[in-house]
């Protein structure tokens, strides 16, 4: 049978967390049981205390465990917790505690712009933790570029050009990230301890109750014998648990350790096995029901409800995942890659009888997204999950289960509330400074109200910042510095402008010279970084284009008529379907493609996919001619070569 990955390996988290003692790994589970009932109790509208005292709480439960469980050296998995871990450990706990105890003080009395001296002290020493605990948790680029934020409000007088803004004395800095809504407790804070929560324990159910290693056999049984078929898995597989997690590079050794060496066994060339798994694996973080922590964030950016982020982000997701299924069923074809046997691969009718009712869990949160329940959906879907993995022995979850469930639930958090908490810095720094509105003003001004210009920065700017950044990281960040640049163009739809930067962001995942994605993914497949970067590249093209097009046709993030919308859609389908054949150099019925039929080929479905109706239709119409040719030219080349081997 087809390596699937199992309940307790679903998830390996050994090469990255420290393993330390029963007792530390009792802290963590009494801490995420105290951090999950309060979050219940704000969430479901008891709310025991107020709400920056929930923040502050929530930082106390859930950034301390970095230090313990992350270890601040590269290879350091020990048991034994290093002595100033352990001090780190409980001066979190007891700065953030102190100042969730003082949450009416620093509410009412105004601290965030004055304050006891001792306070000032804390708020520097909170942001110092907050600081190493991303380095540890978000990686050192995220960590020296929300360093640079966290003190640039100090030098902003002095910077130069569109950087220059209000200073203000190192004091008040400190004080203003770590009491003032607007920076460490700002937005993602906020939407972690809103919305996020409950997402990350219905991600950690899923795994825990089966629900994983269902979909994912049903991907096996379904498609893994046809041709190409492991590759298919592997899209399926990783856009499925990529929407949930968020996570490019846990999603990648997660679902890839699995998906890569069953591609390699069926003939897939290990770059090109390592390339499909880093393209499914980005696509999770743009494809809805739950897009990981970004679209949440973004919903609070735009002050939305959630699902009509979900709404606005389906038909380009689809399309992105389209094209790529399309180039690997094109390149199973052309190279005669059979798929696996069926004596490896599970049994469809066993598959669907004994979890027919995990999607059942998927129906019950998306029906309460749709009522804008958005924070108790997840929570409901959870007890679902987990309710149907009481009603069979094989995956009854016992005690020992349980526990496993709360401490992955614990580390998933602790790692996002190390890195959104860090992320508040960057907007408390273009916030105090007044430098965020600013900018925006400048680059208007710089690109001379010039649309396509503006567009251009953007992606260029979104695709640098996204290299060796987390995706909401990246994306917190154009949303305050180019997002409102080009709202004030007066030509492109708010939820466009902000999907469309987090789409630049988000290639660097699979774009050289950086693309962790890819490397990533090659590291696992023994397979040449470059090699693999560049065949990422191909293989998700569609994520250099469709930005440009839904930004320029907002039907493609159904906003408008429902008749522009299915035409949009139709035109982009029968474009990707062009581009895909034109990049893989072959097409059903016609067989493989030489150089200048694919180069006119990929030109006219480029031209289909663009929004602009006289040019979709004449393209399209030369499209379905092109194509007539090239299949009565084949039908004419086999009668003379029938012709031949009959004389």
């Amino acid at each position: 049978m087809a390596e699937t990955p199992t309940k307790e390996t679903e998830k390996p988290r050994s090469s990255k967390f420290r393993t330390p003692g029963p007792f530390w790994k009792w802290v963590l589970l009494s801490f995420t049981m105290a951090g999950l009932i309060l979050a219940i109790l704000q969430i479901f509208l008891i709310k025991p205390i107020l709400e920056n005292a929930y923040f502050y709480w929530l930082l106390a439960l859930f950034l301390s465990p970095v230090f313990i469980f992350f270890p601040g050296r590269k290879g350091e998995t020990t048991l034994k917790v290093p002595i100033y871990d352990v001090v780190f450990f409980f001066l979190t706990v007891g700065f953030s505690g102190y100042l969730a105890y003082h949450a009416w003080d620093i509410t009412h009395e105004g601290w965030a712009f004055m304050a006891p001296f001792h306070v000032n002290v804390l708020s520097v020493g909170l942001c110092l933790l907050i600081l190493e605990a991303v380095r540890r948790a978000g990686g050192r680029t995220l960590f020296i570029f929300t360093g640079i934020f966290a003190l640039y409000p100090i030098f902003a007088s002095v910077m130069p050009g569109l950087l220059e803004g209000n200073a203000l004395p190192f004091w008040n800095v400190a004080r203003y990230h770590i009491l003032s809504t607007e920076s460490v407790i700002g937005i993602p804070i906020q939407v972690v301890a809103t919305l996020i929560i409950g997402f990350m324990v219905f991600g950690e159910a899923l795994t825990a109750s089966g629900g994983g290693k269902f979909f994912l056999d049903f991907a096996f049984a379904l498609l893994g014998s046809k041709q190409g078929g492991p590759a298919k898995v592997s899209i399926i597989s990783s856009g499925l648990f990529g929407t949930l997690s968020g996570s490019v590079i846990s999603n990648i050794i997660t679902t890839g350790s699995a998906t890569i060496p069953t591609m390699k066994r069926s003939g897939y060339p290990p770059h090109y096995a390592a390339a499909v798994e880093a393209c499914a694996s980005t696509g999770g973080c743009i494809m809805p029901p739950v897009m990981g922590a970004v679209a949440f964030v973004m919903a609070s950016f735009l002050g939305v409800a959630y699902i009509e982020v979900a709404k606005a982000a389906a038909i380009p997701a689809v399309l992105y995942y389209l094209g790529l299924f399309l180039q690997v069923d094109f390149y199973a074809r052309k190279v005669n890659l059979p798929g696996l046997p069926k004596a490896e691969l599970p049994q469809l009718l066993p598959v669907l009888k004994n979890g027919i009712l995990y999607p059942l869990a998927f129906i019950v949160l998306i029906y309460l997204l749709f009522l804008r329940r958005e924070a108790q959906a997840p929570f409901y879907a959870s007890l679902t999950l987990l309710g149907i993995a009481m009603l069979r022995k094989s995956t009854r979850l016992y005690w020992k289960d349980y526990i496993q469930f709360l401490k992955n639930v614990g580390l998933v958090l602790s790692e996002l509330v190390a890195i959104l908490a860090a992320c508040g810095f960057i907007i408390g720094a273009f916030s105090v400074t007044g430098v965020g509105a600013s900018f925006s003003r400048e680059i208007v001004q710089l690109a001379g109200d010039n649309a396509a210009l503006m567009l251009i920065f953007a992606a260029l700017a979104s695709f640098i910042l996204g290299m060796g950044m987390t995706v909401t990281a990246c994306y917190i960040f154009l949303a305050i510095i180019l997002a409102p640049a080009l709202a004030k163009v007066g030509t492109f739809q708010v939820m466009a402008i902000h999907l469309f930067v987090l789409y630049w962001g988000v290639i660097s995942f699979i774009t050289p010279p950086v693309a962790l994605g890819s490397y990533t993914a090659a590291g696992i497949a023994g397979a040449n970084f470059m090699k693999t970067g560049i065949t990422s590249m191909r293989l998700g093209f569609v994520t250099y284009i469709v930005p440009f097009f839904f930004i320029y046709s907002p039907a493609l993030i159904m906003q408008g008529e429902l008749g522009e919308i299915l035409y949009r859609s139709f035109t982009a389908v029968l474009g990707i379907f062009l581009l895909a054949a034109g990049l893989e150099g072959y097409l059903i019925k016609i067989g493989r493609l030489g150089w200048m039929e694919r180069v006119l080929i990929c030109t006219l479905g480029f031209l289909v996919a663009m929004p602009h109706l006289l040019s979709d239709i004449i393209a399209a119409m030369a499209a379905g001619g092109v194509v007539i040719f090239l299949f009565l030219r084949k039908r004419r080349s086999k009668k003379v070569e029938w012709t031949t081997i009959s004389k």
